[in-house]
């Protein structure tokens, strides 16, 4: 039955394709079997079902449907979400009715659709939707259309290596309302889902315009509120400390403040309580059962005639399990699909040159050893800010020299954690004086000097032909209680306008072809890569604190991010102080130490900052290096490929990460590492469930004899290894 019920979707959905969705009229109606969950693993192989939109049987609803997630919406009397389903464990996410957003307009907070009248809110049922009715004050639902889905920024590969470069399909619908009112009768309400192909997620943002004469002001913007089922019930106890919904994973476009993970940069995901929610469990209404999304610092923008506004875009990824590990990999395949610029990892050096003959050498030796890039790292002297006529034509040289050689050029810039002017630096509200600020004192990008900072990176990638932009230090979220500054109106758009002004410059980069290093979480609008998550003096303890301390940061920075999203560090020459036994230089008297560090992280897809003058300074160097990058590149796919975690290093036993991808020929590829001062030999067990393998697998240490193991039915192979002393050992799994 339920493969019947796919093949019946999948002509619906192909129907779809060849109307094109234009109108309401064209809609498909649902073929039913609305409780049929799916049966494969979508996180293995992609599900035969596309996403797609469908009208219910008696017409009174509209579905979002891609055989993983399901989403319902009555349509009247006024628009509301009745239904939110996970398709792969049938878990139902919502208990009641809420609007489809709340805005703030004038000072006015109004319902976006929605319905009144349910009294009971621990559960839905559809009996008593007809007794529901609509707000008379309230935005109405009018119309919808439906559309393919576009993608959010127009990257361009521009031959970047990369696991995935092709942009997302799927589905948009899009909600029209509008409210009589007098006072914003010139106000049309657009609210936007996405849904996805291959994946149990859903986007949303709603877009606000001003079809009037007269300017409106728009304040809080909630794009969603979802009354969801309670995680726990607990009798007493605070929201803080209670636990959220498990099943629904969200994450927006609006996250900062330099943590390196996602769950500490948001600034957008309010979980709230219910005291509506009487029969609830908890004797004081303290359950945090509301899911509501805005941004905590914005509070006043105003929008001209004629002008419109959009809010975050929030990703909803319905989740299935409670382990870490396939959480992790919902997570890593949701941007790997929605942000496809995430998986381009090109291998780069970072160079501290002083003059351009340094920079010529390196270019050289990038060619000479199969490295791609290279970043003149700080402390360099590079200045992107200077537009000089010289400056530009310096720089136009010595990137054409690196494009005859096949190597992509970029470079570091600081924008915030530096003092510009009493002018153009951030002014604390709470002083109304600069300093303060998140980084002690950091320029405002809606300052004159911002503004023109802007415009200066623009010129410079535009007019030198650089490929890669770090920037260092990006916005940080810092709001501005100035009233004088050009490109925003005083503290409440002031967080709101900064970002936008960002978030333009990463666009631009993104749809240039320019890849950007940037340490915080600006991946959805562009950003391709982000620290790993380091402590920067670290790297003046000795390499053999190093060695395990970097394994260790990448053991515990690829749970959400994949290995492509995250950078490392290795010191060739001094950094953050330490002393001999702290760097690499010379090379060829460290090569051992070198060649590990390496490993390590090419072993784990893991780009680092070689931060130093040269790669190589002997033949017996160059040629370790050479080696190294050959053979990351023979096993690029899989090295960039989904890490499953299996032991933690911690210096006194093994430690070692496998690789996964179930798409290609080698499935798996495993790196092991002893910390120890004598040889080991262990036996160990290698979960393979991820590489899709059921039955046999054929294993190879380091290019040997294959030999065949079955798979038990955990999908386990027991392994014996032998390592070396302070080595490593790596395997092949096809």
């Amino acid at each position: 039955m339920l493969n019947s019920f796919r093949l019946i979707c999948l002509a619906v959905t192909i129907l779809c394709c060849e109307i094109g969705f234009a109108q309401h009229k064209d809609i498909i109606t649902w073929p039913g079997k609305n409780d049929m969950l799916s049966e494969s693993d979508w996180l293995i192989k992609a599900p035969v079902v596309k996403a797609a939109v469908f009208s219910s049987a008696d017409k009174r609803s509209i579905i979002l449907y891609n055989g993983l997630v399901k989403r319902t919406f009555l349509l009247s009397p006024n628009l509301v979400c009745t239904d939110y389903k996970n398709m792969v464990t049938g878990q139902q996410l919502l208990r009641a009715v809420l609007p489809e957003a709340m805005v703030t307009i004038n000072g006015t907070a109004y319902n976006v659709g929605g319905l009144r009248g349910q009294k009971e809110k621990a559960y839905l049922l559809n009996e008593w939707l007809s007794t529901y009715a609509k707000g008379d004050d309230d935005f109405q639902f009018s119309n919808y259309t439906i559309s393919e889905l576009k993608p959010f920024v127009e990257w361009k590969p521009n031959n970047w290596w990369a696991y995935n470069k092709k942009q997302p399909s799927g589905k948009v619908l899009t909600l029209f309302f509008n409210n009589p009112q007098a006072a914003v009768k010139n106000v049309m309400i657009k609210v936007n889902y996405a849904i996805y192909d291959n994946l149990p997620l859903i986007s949303k943002w709603v877009e606000i315009e001003n079809t009037g004469t007269a300017p409106v002001m728009i304040g809080r913007v909630k794009n969603e509120l979802l009354a969801a089922v309670e995680e726990e019930s607990a009798v007493v106890g605070s929201p803080d400390k209670m636990k959220k919904q498990q099943g629904l994973y969200v994450e927006t476009n609006y996250a900062f403040n330099n943590a390196m993970r996602y769950e500490i940069s948001d600034q957008t995901l309010h979980w709230k309580i219910d005291s509506t929610y009487t029969s609830q469990v908890n004797y004081d209404y303290n359950t945090p059962c509301i899911l509501e999304v805005y941004p905590d610092k914005v509070a006043g923008i105003e929008l001209s005639p004629g002008a419109s506004f959009t809010s975050v875009r929030s990703f909803e990824l319905l989740m299935d399990s409670y382990d870490r590990e396939r959480r992790g990999l919902a997570v890593r395949k949701m941007y790997t699909t929605v942000a496809p610029w995430t998986t381009a990892n090109p291998i780069f050096m970072h160079l501290v040159s002083k003059n351009d003959q340094e920079v010529k050498r390196a270019v050289d030796q990038c060619a000479a050893t199969g490295y791609e890039a290279i970043i003149l790292s700080f402390g360099s002297h590079l200045n992107m800010e200077d537009s000089s006529a010289s400056n530009i034509k310096k720089w136009q040289a010595l990137a054409a020299y690196a494009h005859q050689k096949n190597i992509k050029i970029g470079g570091y810039s600081l924008f915030s954690s530096r003092r510009i002017s009493e002018e153009d630096d951030v002014i604390n509200p709470v002083t109304g004086k600069t300093g303060g600020a998140f980084f002690g004192n950091a320029p405002c990008f809606g300052s004159k000097w911002g503004l023109a900072y802007r415009d200066k990176i623009k010129y410079f990638f535009s007019q030198t032909g650089f490929d890669i932009w770090e920037n260092d230090g990006p916005y940080p979220g810092d709001v501005c209680a100035s009233t004088t500054h050009p490109g925003h109106t005083g503290l409440d758009d002031s967080q709101w306008k900064q970002m936008a002004i960002q978030k333009d410059l990463y666009h631009w980069l993104s749809e240039q072809g320019v890849y950007i290093n940037a340490p915080d979480w600006y991946f959805l609008d562009g950003t391709n890569k982000i620290a790993v998550g380091y402590r920067e003096v670290n790297f003046s303890l000795p390499r053999e604190n190093q060695k395990i301390l970097n394994r260790q940061n990448i053991y515990d920075g690829t749970w959400e991010k994949t290995p492509s999203m995250g950078w490392g560090f290795v010191p060739l020459t001094r950094y953050q102080g330490g002393g001999e036994e702290a760097v690499l230089e010379p090379l060829s008297e460290h090569l051992k130490d070198y060649k590990q560090l390496m490993m390590q992280y090419y072993g784990a897809g893991v780009q680092a900052c070689y931060r130093g003058p040269r790669l190589y300074d002997t033949d017996a160097t160059k040629q370790t290096v050479v080696n190294v990058i050959n053979w990351y590149k023979k096993y690029r796919a899989i090295l960039n490929a989904d890490i499953i975690h299996l032991r933690r290093a911690d210096g006194r036993d093994w430690d070692g990460i496998l690789h996964v991808n179930p798409a290609l020929k080698t499935k798996g590829l495993l790196m092991l590492y002893n910390p120890l001062k004598e040889k080991i030999r262990r036996t160990i067990q290698v979960p393979l469930y991820y590489t899709g393998a059921t039955d046999t697998v054929l294993i190879s240490e380091q290019e040997g004899k294959k030999i065949q193991k079955k798979l038990d039915r955990k999908y386990m192979i027991e392994l014996t290894v032998t390592i070396e002393p302070e080595s490593y050992t790596w395997f092949t799994i096809e």
